[in-house]
């Protein structure tokens, strides 16, 4: 069994299981009878340093405990140390290394789960002086936009994607560094422990990926429009959510709500009015009572934000029981960025599903692309077991040729055997199932998965135990 001194975010994220033994010593150990693994707890790490790193090819923000200290650790545990990754700040500079000695105890010089909160909260832009002006440029657009016509609009947006663009991080169209790093870390310590680890698959019932459709309706015309989408969808059996905007230049029947729910559609909320101001806190105290009303109207359980608007903070205070609001990479909306992975996580009890695939507005609107973008995202997120989420609009989608690119992404991977077709309400249902179930070891030694997830989820192994 697998003992730990302090809660360790990577093995509850997996479901990995472990038992807790707490202690007050300033480092975290992890360890069974093989090996152990050794991080800094808060102020352990000395003169820490809070940013983005290099490891060989991931990127990782985290504190970053001081070289000293973390020399003085491998003195305290003994034996002879080898490196087996370098870390580099901005400058290619070494700040640091992981290391394991001859009794194999692998020593990290960060905290992992750290590490993984930090890229899906967004902490690496958040923390840093140019989202403060980005900030502020954004609130000037929202302010000044009202007084631009469509077409004014466009073109700004498509001059500011060519400053967009340069951005090194996170890359896009796809950012593997987080999931590259799962995969690093879970080798090294399958080689630490003795064997591969146990873990809970991250899909139902035997599925390798899965797919989800959504749809936000902007203005009048995309809602006289949605019924393109939605017969395209329920030819191919497929199946959506709309998310509404309540008070904007349409109104929303309670008799479309009820069409949509009884085709097995999803309906969300998308903001109350989408202005630029739904997620101004001292405007979303007054908002929030509308957005509820409206929630409880549509038999809602999902919320996002107008323009992908987005605050880690306030998230989870929206009352929903999911959030999509965020997107794994993309510099090219109104506020970019990316959570950086293309799995659901919990931000304090909300579930966050990742948008993934590059929506249509800023593939066809923004960069004038074609649907390539779609099908090669897709394969990629199949490949390594990702949420492929595709956000469309009836406002954008029947202009020439994009309603067929909408058949063919469908027709791609609608009979696809290994993919799970899911509404988000159903995806959060699943990671909260998943979360509250644990694997467990019986009297001969086989292991089985006991909680809400024990019928549909499957035990995987992570981590190569050799190399």
């Amino acid at each position: 069994m697998i003992v730990s001194t302090r809660p360790f975010r990577l093995f509850d994220y997996f479901r990995v299981p472990y038992r807790l033994e707490p202690d007050a010593e300033p480092f975290g150990r992890l360890g069974n009878e093989h090996g152990a693994i050794v991080w800094p707890v808060g102020s352990s790490g000395g003169e820490g340093r809070r940013e983005l790193w290099r490891l060989g090819d991931c990127m990782l923000y985290a504190t970053l405990a001081d070289e000293a200290t973390m020399l003085a650790q491998a003195r305290e545990l003994g034996g002879s140390w080898e490196e087996l990754g370098v870390l580099h700040d901005a400058d290619h500079v070494r700040a640091g290394s992981i290391r394991r000695n001859d009794s194999r105890v692998l020593l990290l010089p960060f905290d992992p789960g750290d590490s993984m909160v930090s890229l899906w909260s967004e902490a690496y832009a958040r923390e840093r002086p140019r989202r403060r002006l980005g900030a502020a440029l954004l609130r000037g657009y929202y302010l000044a936009r009202p007084l631009v016509p469509r077409r004014g609009q466009l073109a700004l947006r498509r001059g500011f994607s060519r400053v967009q663009a340069r951005s090194s991080f996170p890359r896009w169209p796809i950012e593997t560094s987080l999931h590259d790093l799962y995969e690093l870390l879970f080798d090294w310590i399958a080689v630490t422990l003795g064997d591969s680890l146990p873990a809970i698959g991250s899909w139902p019932n035997g599925k390798r990926w899965c797919l989800v459709l959504t749809h936000d309706v902007e203005h009048e015309s995309g809602y006289r429009s949605l019924g393109e989408l939605r017969d395209l969808e329920l030819t191919h059996d497929c199946r959506s959510a709309w998310y509404f905007v309540p008070e904007r230049d349409y109104t929303v029947s309670d008799g479309t709500v009820a069409a949509l729910h009884g085709a097995g559609f999803e309906v969300g909320v998308h903001g109350l009015r989408h202005d630029g101001r739904d997620l101004v806190p001292s405007v979303l105290s007054q908002r929030l009572g509308a957005i509820h009303t409206w929630r409880k109207r549509w038999g809602a359980v999902g919320f996002r934000a107008p323009a992908l608007h987005r605050d880690w903070e306030l998230m989870p205070t929206l009352g929903f029981d999911y959030d999509t609001s965020s997107f794994d990479t993309d510099p090219y909306e109104p506020q970019g960025g990316g959570c950086c992975t293309w799995l659901p996580f919990e931000n304090q009890g909300l579930v966050e599903l990742p948008l993934t695939v590059t929506m249509d507005h800023t593939v066809f609107e923004i960069l004038d692309e074609g649907s390539a973008i779609w099908f090669a995202k897709a394969d990629a997120l199949r490949a390594r077991g990702g949420l492929t989420m595709l956000l469309t609009h009836p406002d954008y989608m029947s202009a020439s040729g994009r309603l067929d690119a909408y058949d063919r992404f469908l027709d791609r991977y609608a009979a696809d055997e290994t993919v799970w077709h899911a509404l988000p309400r159903e995806v959060s249902a699943w990671w909260r199932r998943r979360a509250a179930s644990t694997i467990e070891e019986l009297e001969d030694g086989s292991l089985e998965i006991a909680g809400p997830a024990g019928s549909e989820a499957q035990i995987v192994r992570l981590g190569r135990p050799s190399g």
